[in-house]
């Protein structure tokens, strides 16, 4: 089966040819959807702004993609404080250029006892190194927490010191300096160290804000786009995500969470309908339960006791 290939005048290349075309139709696609959906999208806010709690009822319903990532500890502060949830697919123009791949989320909060920002935005990037690998890459978004109010532990500022370390020592090297021997800085150490010390499991969903991914910057991406099989340099890689799945995560919201967002809302309000027929029901229950009223109670005034339901 190896050497199918070798018995005909098809070549890998020929085979790969086909994939990048796909992918190139592929992402036209996405870019005409993102045009054709952009005025029902801005009708659909203008609606739902006028719907108190709409997007705090949405992650009620949250599938499981998203819903595994938020702690009961998040939930508490996105069901009281969220107001709004919004997906952008940032590096289109207005004449339909521009990757739709790329994508930005951003998240607008009343006040809260948590932290101060009202907007957190987290934008991803799509990009393609020079080894092949092709996806999304983000930078760590700060929070500005409150006292002892730190979600995620301090990991997340962690994350914003070593990348913000990280991005002063390239541009240190750009303009000549010495290059380190691929050590991590005190920062990058710190950072490992904590990781390796956290049970990543149940980790908050604010740490998503700290998900970088790999590290290609845009002049590589656009390099390895016009020569793919070129070697790509090893860098610090996953070693000091806290978020490994932030990707996921992204494109969770973006396809999965963002357009159907009337349709979790529509299940958040069935659900609320069912319970509030149990217990109605449960009412109807006990007043059957209860004994009939005999000439004496009525005369004391007094109310007879309920009768223990049966478990």
């Amino acid at each position: 089966m190896a050497a199918a290939l070798e018995e005909t005048p098809v070549s890998y290349e020929d085979l790969a040819d086909i994939e990048r075309d796909f992918d190139d139709a592929e992402t036209d696609i996405i870019r005409k959807q993102v045009l054709l959906t952009a005025p029902l999208y801005a009708r659909r806010s203008k609606t739902i702004s006028q719907i108190p709690n709409f997007w705090p009822l949405v992650l009620e319903q949250a599938p499981p993609d998203i819903d595994q990532y938020i702690q009961p500890s998040d939930s508490a502060l996105l069901l009281s404080s969220l107001l709004s949830l919004s997906v952008s697919h940032f590096e289109i123009t207005e004449n339909g250029h521009g990757d739709p791949r790329s994508v930005s989320v951003r998240f607008e909060f009343a006040e809260n006892e948590y932290f101060e920002d009202k907007v957190l935005e987290k934008k991803f990037w799509y990009r393609r190194s020079r080894d092949g690998w092709s996806g999304l890459v983000s930078e760590p978004v700060p929070i500005r927490w409150k006292k002892d109010r730190d979600l995620t532990g301090g990991l997340l500022d962690m994350v914003v010191k070593a990348w913000e370390g990280e991005k002063t020592t390239a541009s240190r090297n750009s303009n000549g300096a010495v290059k380190g021997k691929g050590g991590l800085s005190p920062e990058q150490k710190a950072l490992k160290k904590k990781i390796e010390n956290t049970g990543m499991g149940g980790l908050s969903f604010f740490a998503w804000f700290g998900f970088i991914g790999r590290h290609v910057s845009a002049e590589e991406s656009a390099a390895a786009t016009a020569a793919e099989k070129q070697k790509r340099e090893d860098d610090v890689g996953m070693s000091l995500e806290i978020f490994p799945d932030g990707d996921d995560l992204a494109v969770a919201f973006t396809e999965d969470l963002w357009p159907g967002a009337i349709k979790y809302f529509t299940q958040a309000q069935e659900q609320d309908a069912l319970s509030d027929a149990d217990f109605e029901s449960d009412d109807e229950d006990r007043d059957l339960d209860e004994p009939a009223e005999d000439s004496e109670d009525e005369e004391d005034g007094e109310r007879p006791a309920k009768k223990q339901r049966s478990a």
